[in-house]
C-alpha cells in the first residue's frame, strides 16, 4: 500500500508539474547524479585537462582524513633504511647542492660492504663536479644493484633545464653498468601538491625507483593511492619513525661501518636530501604529525614499503560508483516525494545519513582505495536530488493546496479548511458518531416559480440564492453538506468541533431566513412573486464522515439527527412559522431570543418536539407568559389549561399580524385536554 501511494503521489506530481518544472527538475536530478557518482580524482575533459569538480577540494579533504583516520599503525619497518645529507652536511661540504660527490662514493662503498640489498639514489646527477671520477669509480665497483635518479627534461621543466638533461644523460651512460642503472624519481601531486597516488609511469622513461628496486608485475600497472602508515606507540608512550635513517656522514665514515652493518644489512637502502624547502610533499598524514611535510626521499620508502607488502588496495569499479550514485538519487527523491511523518522521516535521514557518511569508512578500513570515491559528492548529490523532487512536490502541493482551499473553502470555513489540509485524515474514508447541529432550509414556491421563467433565469436566481445562503453557513462557522436544489443541508460539530456551535448555528438559521427575505424583496422585473425561506434546525447524533468509496466520496451526516432537522423544516407550513428550532438545539445555543411554541409530533416521528422561533423584537415578558401558559397545559388540573389557553389568546390578540401566535392558539384550542398535535 505504501509504494502503491507513493507511486501515486509520483504520478501526481509529475501530472501536475507542467513540462518547464519537471524539465527542470530531471536537470537538477542528472546534475545530482554527475556529482553524487564521478570519480573527483578524474579531470573534466579528459586527460590533460585542468578542470576539476566543484567538489574536489572537499572530497580530498574527507579523503586525508579518512586516509590518516585508518593508516596502519606499523612498528619500524626493518626493511627500508634512508640514508639522508641535510643542510648541516652541506655546509661541512661547503657545496649546497648537488651533495658532495666524494662524500657520496665512499658511502656507496661502504654500504656495499655492509651487505645492503639495494641501493636507490634520490639525486639528479644534472652538472658536473670536481668529484665526478671518484663517483663514476665507486658505481663501476659496485656489487650491490644501484639505481640512479633519472628525471626528463620534458615532464620536469620545474627542476631540470635542457643543458642539465644533457649532462645527466652522459652521467648515466657513463655510470652504467650491468649493475648500476637508471630509475625514474618522479611523484606526482595533486593541485593542492599532495602526494596521493602512485606516478603513472612516461612511455620511454625507466621504471620508477621503487618499481626498480623491487620488481612487481602487480604493481606495474598500480595507479591507486599510496599507503602511509603510522608509528605505533611503544610501551613508554614513545613512537619511533616508520622508516628509519641514518646520516650520510655516518655511512661514509669506514670507522663506523662495523656498528651500521646490521642496520644496512638485507635492507632496500635509498638515499637522498632532507634539505629545507626542497623536494618536500605534504601527504594525506600533513595533518596528523609535528612535520606538515615529507621529504621525496620518504614517499619513495613508503611506496616500496607498500610493494613489499603486497598492499594493492584495490579501488570501487566505476560501475559501482555509478550505481550508488543512482541509488543515492532514488532515495532521496522517494524520501522526499513520501512526504513523511517527522516519526518517520527522522529514522529515514538518520539511515541514509549514516549510509552515506559510514561507507566510505568503511571502505576505508577495509582496505579499499577511496581515493577516486566521491563521498562529498554522495552528500551533495542527496541534497540537490532531495530539494530538486521537493520543491517540485511543493509546487504541485501549493497548487493543488490552492484548489482544495478553494474548493473546500466553498463548503468549510476557512479556518476549517486550512486545519483539514494540515490534518487531511480529519477527512478519513470512514464514519463517526457525534453530536452535531443540523440545519434544512427550502424556499417556498420555488419549483413552482421554475416551470413559469426562462431556464437561463432560473439558473441564475438559483445561483443567486444559494450563494447568499452558502455566505450565511461559511460566515457562521458551519459546514455545508449538500445542494437539494434549492434546499440548503448544512451542520455544526464536524468535521470540527468548537464551543460556540450551538450558538454560531442558531444565529446561521434566523439569518438565512433573513437572506431569504432579502431575496425574494429583490427580484429582477418579470418574476413572479417568490415565497418564504423556510428553516429548520436540531441538535442530536448522527452518524459524520466521508461515504461513497474511493472513486465517489461525499462528506455528509447521516441519521436521525438529520431527518428530525428536515422535518422541522417542513413543520414551519402547517405551522405558519419560517424558522423553527427543537429544544435540544435552544438549550445549547447560549441565546435568549426564543419563544416558544408549543409541542408537536412530527410527520414521520413517534416522540413529541418542543418547538421554539427566534425573535429577537419579541417582548421578553411576552415571551415568558408564552412560556408559561404552554407549560401550564402539561398540568393535569383543567381550569389552569383554560387560563393557559386564555394567557395564548391574549398574547395572540396583541399580534394580530403574527400567523406563527394565531396558529399556536389554534392547534392548542383544537387538540384539547392533554392531547399533542400531530403533523401528518
Amino acid at each position: 500500500m505504501a509504494a502503491h501511494g507513493l507511486l501515486h503521489r509520483g504520478a501526481r506530481v509529475m501530472r501536475d508539474a507542467g513540462r518547464g518544472r519537471l524539465a527542470g527538475t530531471a536537470l537538477l536530478l542528472l546534475l545530482a547524479l554527475f556529482i553524487a557518482g564521478w570519480d573527483w580524482d578524474k579531470p573534466l575533459g579528459g586527460a590533460g585537462s585542468q578542470r576539476e569538480i566543484p567538489t574536489a577540494d572537499a572530497e580530498r579533504g574527507l579523503y586525508d582524513w579518512r586516509a590518516a583516520a585508518f593508516a596502519p599503525r606499523v612498528e619500524q619497518d626493518k626493511r627500508v633504511l634512508m640514508v639522508v645529507y641535510d643542510d648541516q652536511t652541506l655546509i661541512a661540504t661547503r657545496k649546497r647542492s648537488p651533495l658532495d660527490r666524494g662524500l657520496l662514493a665512499r658511502a656507496l662503498r661502504n654500504l656495499d660492504s655492509m651487505g645492503a640489498k639495494s641501493i636507490g639514489i634520490d639525486i639528479l646527477f644534472d652538472q658536473p663536479q670536481d668529484e665526478d671520477g671518484q663517483l663514476l669509480s665507486a658505481l663501476h665497483a659496485m656489487r650491490t644493484p644501484v639505481w640512479l635518479g633519472y628525471a626528463n627534461f620534458g615532464d620536469n621543466r620545474e627542476q631540470i633545464i635542457f643543458e642539465q638533461q644533457q649532462y645527466l644523460d652522459r652521467f648515466l651512460a657513463q655510470a652504467r653498468t650491468d649493475r648500476v642503472r637508471p630509475a625514474s624519481i618522479r611523484l606526482e601531486t595533486d593541485s593542492d601538491n599532495v602526494a596521493r597516488s602512485w606516478p603513472v609511469p612516461v612511455a620511454g622513461q625507466p621504471p620508477l625507483l621503487s618499481l626498480a628496486m623491487q620488481p612487481s608485475r602487480a604493481f606495474a600497472r598500480y595507479r591507486g593511492a599510496i599507503q602511509y602508515r603510522m608509528p605505533r606507540a611503544q610501551a613508554d608512550g614513545s613512537e619511533e619513525p616508520v622508516i628509519p635513517s641514518l646520516q650520510i656522514d655516518l655511512i661514509a665514515d669506514p670507522s663506523m661501518a662495523a656498528a651500521l652493518a646490521p642496520m644496512v644489512r638485507g635492507r632496500h637502502v635509498l638515499i637522498g636530501g632532507d634539505i629545507v624547502d626542497i623536494d618536500q610533499f605534504e601527504t594525506p598524514l600533513s595533518g596528523r604529525q609535528a612535520k606538515s611535510t615529507m621529504i621525496g626521499l620518504e614517499v619513495h620508502a613508503t611506496m616500496l614499503a607498500q610493494l613489499l607488502d603486497g598492499a594493492l588496495l584495490p579501488a570501487v569499479p566505476g560501475w559501482a560508483l555509478w550505481l550508488a550514485a543512482a541509488l543515492i538519487v532514488l532515495a532521496a527523491a522517494l524520501t522526499s516525494l513520501a512526504d513523511l511523518r517527522w516519526f518517520w522521516l527522522v529514522p529515514a535521514l538518520g539511515f541514509q545519513a549514516g549510509a552515506i557518511a559510514g561507507l566510505p569508512l568503511w571502505l576505508q578500513a577495509s582496505g579499499w582505495d577511496t581515493k577516486g570515491l566521491p563521498a562529498a559528492g554522495w552528500a551533495l548529490g542527496w541534497v540537490i536530488a532531495f530539494a530538486a523532487v521537493s520543491a517540485a512536490a511543493r509546487a504541485v502541493n501549493s497548487q493543488q493546496r490552492r484548489f482544495a482551499q478553494a474548493a473546500l473553502g466553498k463548503y468549510l470555513p476557512r479556518d476549517i479548511a486550512a486545519q483539514i489540509l494540515a490534518e487531511p485524515e480529519k477527512l478519513a474514508l470512514h464514519g463517526e458518531k457525534r453530536p452535531i447541529f443540523t440545519l434544512f432550509t427550502d424556499l417556498e414556491g420555488f419549483t413552482k416559480l421554475s416551470h413559469a421563467i426562462a431556464p437561463e433565469m432560473v439558473a441564475q436566481l438559483l445561483n443567486r440564492y444559494l450563494d447568499m445562503l452558502s455566505d450565511v453557513v461559511l460566515a457562521h462557522g458551519g459546514t455545508i453538506d449538500k445542494f437539494v436544489g434549492d434546499a440548503v443541508v448544512a451542520f455544526w460539530g464536524a468535521p470540527i468541533a468548537r464551543e460556540d456551535d450551538g450558538r454560531n448555528a442558531a444565529l446561521a438559521a434566523y439569518a438565512m431566513w433573513q437572506a431569504g427575505e432579502r431575496f425574494r424583496q429583490d427580484l429582477p422585473p418579470g418574476v413572479p412573486p417568490i415565497g418564504r425561506t423556510r428553516v429548520g434546525l436540531h441538535h442530536g447524533d448522527a452518524i459524520v464522515g466521508n461515504f461513497g468509496g474511493e472513486g465517489r466520496i461525499q462528506y455528509t451526516a447521516l441519521g436521525d439527527s438529520m431527518n428530525t432537522a428536515a422535518r422541522l423544516e417542513a413543520a414551519n407550513k402547517p405551522l405558519e412559522t419560517s424558522v423553527l428550532v427543537s429544544r435540544e438545539a435552544v438549550e445549547r445555543s447560549t441565546l435568549d431570543w426564543w419563544r416558544p411554541m408549543g409541542r408537536v409530533r412530527l410527520r414521520g416521528r413517534a416522540t413529541p418536539v418542543d418547538l421554539f422561533e427566534p425573535v429577537p423584537d419579541f417582548p421578553v415578558e411576552d415571551r415568558d407568559l408564552l412560556r408559561a401558559a404552554l407549560a401550564a397545559f402539561d398540568d393535569e388540573n383543567a381550569d389552569k389549561r383554560t387560563e393557559a389557553l386564555a394567557s395564548l389568546k391574549a398574547v395572540a390578540r396583541k399580534y394580530p399580524d403574527d400567523a406563527g401566535l394565531a396558529n399556536l392558539v389554534y392547534r392548542y384550542e383544537y387538540i384539547g385536554d392533554g392531547g399533542i398535535y400531530g403533523l401528518g
